[in-house]
Order: C-alpha cells, then sequence, then structure tokens
C-alpha cells in the first residue's frame, strides 16, 4: 500500500461550502521532495496546494510550503488562511493569545485567529513597489482588452507580485475577457505571478471594492478569490491616501461569491476572512 497523508480541502473567503477559493492542505509534509509537492499541485489544479512541515524558526508554529499547478510560491493569502484553518482543526496546532506564527518563503507571518477560529486574519509582508514603463502598461491594458489610455499599473511584490491597477469603474472591471496567452507572456516576462485588478463598487452595493486576479502563467486563469492580490490592492489603495477598512468582492466571474475584510492597522495591513473545510481525508503520497 503507498504512503498516505492527512489532507484537507479549505474554502476560504467565504462560509458558505464551494463559493470562496479551496486550497488543498497536506499535513505532515516533511518528508516529501520537492517534486512530489509539486507533482501533487499539478494534480490537484487547485490556484495552491500546500504542505505543513515542522518549523525551523522557533518563533513560529509551523512551516508553510505552497505551490501552484505550476511553481511554488513565497508566500500567498488564501492558502496561509486556509492552512492555518486545517492545522487548527486538525489539532496540529493551538493558538497562543488568538495568533499563530507561520514560517514561509517569504519569512515569518502573523495570523490573528478569532474566538471561534472560522475568521482568520493575516499580517500583510512588508510590500516593495516599483514602476511599470509605458510600453508595458499598454501591453498590459492591451492583453486585457482595456479600451483608451492605460491604468496606472505598478509591480507590488508581497511574495508573489501583482501587476497592479485601478479601474475607473466596476462595470469595466466585470466586463473583461483577458487574452490569456498575451498576459501570460507578459507576466513571465515581467517576472510577475499576475495582473490584479480593483475598482470601487456603485454606491449602494454590499460590498466596497470589486477584484479580479489573473495568473495565467502559474496555471491559473482566473483566481476566484485571491488574499495576495488582495493586499496588493490595499497597499495601492493606502499609497493613495485611503485608509479605511472595507470589504471586497471577488470570484463573480467565476461563479463564486468571496468576501474579504481589509484592516489598516497603523503600519500594517490585515487581510481576513472566514474558512470553511470542505473536505477531510488522506492522499497517497509514495
Amino acid at each position: 500500500m503507498p504512503e498516505t497523508l492527512p489532507l484537507l480541502t479549505v474554502d476560504v473567503f467565504t462560509d458558505v461550502p464551494f463559493l470562496g477559493n479551496p486550497v488543498a492542505v497536506v499535513l505532515d509534509a516533511d518528508r516529501l521532495s520537492d517534486a512530489t509537492m509539486q507533482r501533487i499541485a499539478h494534480w490537484t489544479h487547485l490556484s495552491e496546494t500546500t504542505f505543513v512541515l515542522g518549523a525551523t524558526d522557533p518563533q513560529a508554529d509551523y512551516r508553510l510550503r505552497i505551490f501552484t499547478p505550476e511553481r511554488e510560491l513565497p508566500f500567498a493569502g488564501h492558502p496561509t488562511l486556509g492552512s492555518a484553518a486545517a492545522v487548527i482543526a486538525a489539532r496540529r496546532v493551538v493558538p497562543r493569545a488568538g495568533r499563530l506564527i507561520q514560517q514561509c518563503g517569504a519569512g515569518l507571518v502573523p495570523i490573528r485567529v478569532d474566538a471561534a477560529g472560522a475568521r482568520l486574519h493575516f499580517e500583510v509582508p512588508r510590500a516593495r513597489v516599483a514602476p511599470v514603463s509605458a510600453a508595458d502598461r499598454a501591453a498590459i491594458a492591451a492583453a486585457l482588452g482595456l479600451p483608451g489610455e492605460p491604468p496606472a499599473i505598478e509591480a507590488i511584490d508581497v511574495g508573489p507580485v501583482w501587476l497592479t491597477a485601478e479601474l475607473a469603474d466596476a462595470a469595466t472591471l466585470r466586463a473583461l475577457r483577458p487574452d490569456f496567452a498575451a498576459l501570460e507572456t507578459l507576466t513571465r516576462r515581467l517576472g510577475a505571478t499576475g495582473v490584479t485588478l480593483h475598482a470601487d463598487q456603485p454606491d449602494g452595493t454590499a460590498t466596497d471594492v470589486a477584484v479580479r486576479s489573473f495568473a495565467p502563467a502559474a496555471g491559473v486563469a482566473e483566481d476566484p478569490v485571491c488574499g495576495s492580490g488582495n493586499a496588493c490592492v490595499a497597499v495601492q489603495r493606502r499609497a493613495s491616501g485611503r485608509r479605511t477598512d472595507y470589504v471586497a468582492a471577488q470570484g463573480e466571474a467565476v461563479r463564486r461569491d468571496g468576501r474579504i475584510a481589509v484592516g489598516y492597522r497603523g503600519d500594517a495591513i490585515e487581510i481576513g476572512g472566514s474558512t470553511v473545510v470542505c473536505v477531510e481525508g488522506r492522499i497517497a503520497v509514495g
């Protein structure tokens, strides 16, 4: 019989199963090779699959490795929250004073856990922001099918690098039908995970901001609900002078209904949401 390890699939940024962004979380994964991890992530074909290992930093509760179907990431948002929910549900860790510390490729990531344990918030790693050339902005806008003058696109690095821009209105954002082959070529050349776009919702809408994220170079044409993409949106909005907490909506274009809570806490930004475990079982690993 092949060796098996515990596996949980957690839906993130929702409290209703199958409306958020699922992450497959493999526990007790210390003995798995890089190649095996990548093969499993390619097989699950979710936006990300994660592997929980013992921490090597004494400050951390556990270590996390994060894979898209095509590559490993140093950090990602919804896998961070979903994996935290999984290790709590599986009793691998117990929050201390309502907090966990995740070790990953981007360093140590604090995670705040509410009293019930179903709603979690991660602190965004320190962001690095770089401009995008006028020629590349024009090429990205063309690949997105955006008419008129290209938006002010920035490369924002929070572990993954998202080419991030604000659009004039949510209707334009919803109507986008990108050329994914062109986006894949551009994002690979620019060393980016993908493109994240945002726009204010119309007055009277239940949420404040609409978001879409495209990552064809990572094997994910459109990410249903993207934590790191929303982190980049929060960084960009803060730089424009907006520091009021808000709720973003993402996933409508792929029949999801994610809700992302964004909070400004002094110099820190928190990204939070609800989680729900949808699958518990074991996965063959060798």
